[in-house]
């Protein structure tokens, strides 16, 4: 009967123990998942974690975006814009330049004041179209080697191209104008092109031909317009 009772005994505190046991390893087990879950809760409903979030992600998307449009808007508009100002000009100097054997060039006396000046008159006289470049290299004088000065402010702002038939002109400066001037007279001279060194003899115009004070002439630049000598020198 001892036995029996105490053998009870045993169980029931064998069976307190175990309970206890399981007890702290749920409590334990529960308490990690409760803290996890509360910590979690805390971070998602706090409002400073939140607009840190979202303002993150919103200045990362926004920056990327904002400078992938500008960009992409910016090269875009830079090379057409460069692709298109260019054409024309590329075209241009895609042309061959006129020679000597590509124009006929002749000169006459300027249509009212100033009449110190001569213009002269390059005619595109080829079947194709040339571009004619620069100035032309005049002298006048057998006695004065050197070509006339050109004029910078006469250059014009793009390439001068000729289509067949087409003229282009060029005022050329004689002199002052004075009395007391050493003016020689001239019945002819010569014209080279830029790119060409062949030389084309030219006719003074009038009966009587040109006086040239060499100290005096200048030349402007080839342009598709008849311009008045005063404007420009």
């Amino acid at each position: 009967m001892n036995t029996a009772r105490h053998r009870s005994t045993l169980l029931a505190l064998a069976g307190t123990a175990l309970a206890l046991s399981l007890t702290a390893c749920q409590n334990g087990s529960g308490v990690q998942s409760s803290s996890t879950a509360t910590d979690a809760a805390t971070v998602a409903s706090s409002p400073g974690a939140e607009a840190s979030t979202t303002g993150g992600g919103t200045g990362a998307s926004g920056s990327a975006g904002g400078a992938s449009s500008t960009g992409s808007k910016g090269s875009t508009g830079t090379a057409a814009s460069g692709s298109a100002g260019g054409t024309g000009e590329q075209a241009a100097a895609s042309t061959a330049v006129c020679t000597a054997g590509d124009v006929q060039v002749t000169a006459a006396r300027q249509d009212g004041p100033p009449y110190t000046h001569i213009v002269l008159t390059a005619k595109n006289t080829a079947g194709h179209p040339c571009r004619l470049a620069g100035f032309p290299h005049v002298q006048f004088l057998e006695s004065h080697r050197q070509d006339v000065p050109a004029v910078a402010k006469s250059k014009p702002a793009t390439p001068v191209v000729l289509a067949a038939g087409a003229p282009a002109y060029a005022l050329v400066k004689l002199s002052d104008g004075g009395v007391d001037e050493d003016n020689e007279p001239v019945a002819g001279f010569s014209v080279t092109l830029e790119g060409d060194s062949t030389v084309i003899a030219v006719t003074a115009p009038g009966s009587e031909g040109i006086a040239v004070d060499p100290a005096k002439a200048l030349t402007g630049y080839w342009t598709p317009e008849l311009r008045n000598g005063a404007d420009d020198f």
